[in-house]
């Protein structure tokens, strides 16, 4: 009997080992496949030449500018998310400092930012970790509604290129067969019921207990959206986000001869019409896990800008290049970042404990 049970140690430990190993070693084969990919498919004398003497940098420092700002937003937009969950004011600097330091983690490991920024704020403001989770997952669903409203926008004032990426490119068939498929649906219901059933019949045992109150704290921090104060404001700073990040995509067009031509063309509404779908398909490529988007956003883009005409050397000189400045401040705004922490842990006094406020709600109902 032992002997099983160090065996079946043994198998879940290894079991472990493997899944964590794949957690990280993915996302790297992932950029890596795909960015050897990309340099197959194109010219790389042509891209140095471009990088070299085709390049207006001061649209690509704007850019920076302008990410800086949409990541200072985003702090301050979470930072309501955090104060209706309970959470006292964070100062701004402090709220910039965690997107900060989210983005440059992501360089590294895809959503890593994401799980630091949240044990960041916990281990600052000493409060549930959970509460805190749920107030992110509510950050990035409100992105993922962004994202598709952009999507049916661009389906909508972009229609022929949509098209004609559905039908010129395997990728794009694929993915109208898989979406218009009823096959996709089924296997989503399929896993919904099984996980339903699973924490029905298993309800009783401490493992689904601790995990359904944890569901529960996430839910709590999620739903604030919809009633804290501050909602206003809040879709304000949304809008404010996304507005920033497509003026990168827009901004940088004016930085390369070959995209400064998708402003002028007749039909192009002043470059709008292909700012948008080169920035729907790299939101769209995100959602792969990747090292800071790279291989799956420079692939996209380069695939959006050739439904306008653009050759394949030119779109992946657009895209590593845009790339290589963003990730350069991404890295510089993370050092900054470190910084801020370390000097502000010596600063800081220590403080109460703040109470959880959907916690305390839940007890105070609880007790009644």
């Amino acid at each position: 009997m032992m002997q099983q049970k160090m065996s079946e140690g043994s198998a879940h430990r290894l079991v472990a080992v493997i899944a964590r190993v794949m957690k990280y070693l993915l996302p790297v084969a992932v950029s890596a496949g795909m960015v050897i990919w990309l340099f197959h498919k194109v010219d790389i004398r042509q891209i140095g030449e471009i990088m070299s003497s085709g390049v207006d940098y001061r649209y690509l420092v704007a850019m920076m500018v302008l990410t800086v700002l949409s990541h200072v937003i985003r702090g301050i937009r979470w930072g309501i998310q955090l104060r209706a969950a309970g959470i006292p004011r964070i100062p701004v600097l402090a709220e910039s400092v965690s997107i900060f330091g989210a983005y440059a983690l992501n360089l590294l490991f895809p959503y890593l930012g994401e799980a630091w920024r949240c044990v960041y704020i916990s281990r600052r403001e000493q409060c549930k970790l959970s509460t805190v989770v749920g107030t992110d997952i509510g950050d990035r669903a409100s992105d993922g509604i962004m994202i598709l409203l952009l999507v049916f926008i661009a389906l909508f004032v972009a229609r022929p290129y949509m098209d004609r990426f559905l039908d010129r490119y395997p990728l794009g068939e694929a993915i109208d067969r898989i979406t218009t498929s009823g096959g996709l649906w089924i296997w989503i219901a399929v896993v919904v019921a099984l996980l339903v059933a699973g924490d029905y019949f298993f309800r009783r045992t401490a493992f689904v207990k601790g995990v359904n109150r944890s569901l529960r704290r996430i839910w709590n921090g999620f739903v604030v959206l919809f009633h804290m104060k501050g909602t206003g404001i809040y879709i304000v700073l949304t809008f404010g986000i996304w507005i920033c990040y497509f003026l990168d995509t827009y901004l940088c067009f004016f930085a390369f001869p070959f995209t400064r031509q998708l402003i002028s063309g007749q039909g192009y509404c002043w470059g709008v019409i292909p700012g948008l779908v080169v920035f729907v398909f790299g939101s769209c490529s995100m959602g792969v896990p990747s090292n800071g988007g790279l291989g799956p956003w420079n692939i996209a883009v380069m695939f959006a800008l050739s439904l306008f005409g653009i050759s394949d050397s030119d779109g992946a000189a657009y895209s590593l290049v845009c790339w290589s400045f963003q990730t350069a401040m991404l890295i510089a705004s993370g050092i900054f970042s470190a910084i801020y922490i370390i000097l502000s842990r010596r600063r800081r006094p220590a403080h109460r404990p703040v109470i959880d406020k959907a916690n305390f709600i839940n007890s105070g109902n609880s007790e009644k």
